[in-house]
């Protein structure tokens, strides 16, 4: 069982940074991706992008509303991932969490239902 610990959310203005955090309880080469997931009140989760933590060495892939904007890295020696976050915008607002998928099949996609284990989230505000 994958236990996964976000932290680093937080207020900022608009065109500000924030870098969340991701602990997770394995080795990261145990666990095939890792990903994050955003979600408002009222609305389905969101996949931000993911990591291939494993096999993949690092491969990221994100959402177009985050392109360009958002970066995904791992440090394997803290079993960390992390999502830097640039140029926020208000509609960037939301809970943010962060899942690992331990097949390849899992990790194919971001469909938070491929994803077994979950962080509790932690929240972000941009404000205008």
């Amino acid at each position: 069982q994958v236990q996964l610990v976000e932290s680093g959310g937080d207020s900022v203005q608009a065109g500000g940074s924030l870098r969340l955090s991701c602990a997770a309880s394995e080795y990261l080469r145990d666990v095939y991706c890792m990903a994050w997931f955003r979600q408002v009140p009222g609305k389905e989760r969101e996949g931000v992008g993911r990591i291939l933590t494993s096999l993949g060495r690092g491969s990221t892939y994100y959402a177009d509303s985050v392109k360009g904007r958002f970066t995904i890295f791992q440090d394997n020696a803290k079993n960390t991932v992390y999502l830097q976050m640039n140029a926020l915008k208000p509609e960037d607002t939301a809970m943010y969490y962060c899942a690992a998928g331990t097949t390849l099949y899992r990790c194919r996609s971001l469909d938070p239902a491929d994803f077994g284990y979950w962080g509790q989230g932690t929240q972000v505000t941009v404000s205008s």
